[in-house]
C-alpha cells in the first residue's frame, strides 16, 4: 500500500471527523491574551495530487453535487491559503513536468482503492468544513 493511498484514506477519516485542518492556533501571552492564527502545514505535491485526483474520480461517482462542489472548494482553500483562485492553481499544477509522478501515483492509488474506497472519501468531501 503505497504512502499516497494511506494519506487519501487517512484524509477521508479526518475530513469526517472534523479533525482535519491546515491551520493551527496558538495563543501569545500579550497584554490583552489574544490568539494569533499561525500557518503551519507544509503542503506536499502528494496531498495536492491526491486532492487533484479527487476531482477527477468524484464527479463520476456522487454525479451533479453542489455539497461535494462546496466541499472541495473549502479543501482547496485550506490546502492554498495563499492562492486567489486554488481550482485554476491546481489545474495548472497538475499540467506541470515536475508534478506528473506524483499524480500519476495518486491516479494509480485511487484506482487501487476502487469504486467504493473513493466514494467515502467524496461523500466526506462532501461533508468537509474547514
Amino acid at each position: 500500500m503505497s504512502a499516497t493511498f494511506s494519506k487519501l484514506c487517512a484524509f477521508g477519516l479526518l475530513a469526517s471527523s472534523m479533525v482535519f485542518t491546515s491551520h493551527t492556533f496558538a495563543a501569545k501571552e500579550t497584554s490583552h491574551d489574544e490568539n494569533i492564527e499561525v500557518t503551519q502545514t507544509q503542503v506536499t505535491k502528494e496531498e495536492l495530487a491526491a486532492i487533484y485526483v479527487l476531482s477527477e474520480v468524484c464527479p463520476s461517482l456522487i454525479k451533479e453535487d453542489k455539497k461535494f462542489d462546496q466541499g472541495y472548494a473549502r479543501l482547496l482553500k485550506d490546502y492554498l491559503p495563499g492562492e486567489n483562485n486554488p481550482a485554476t492553481a491546481i489545474k495548472t499544477l497538475s499540467k506541470q513536468s515536475s508534478f506528473k509522478a506524483a499524480l500519476k501515483e495518486a491516479r494509480q492509488d485511487a484506482k487501487k482503492a476502487g469504486d467504493k474506497g473513493n466514494l467515502g472519501v467524496c461523500q466526506d468531501v462532501s461533508n468537509y468544513h474547514s
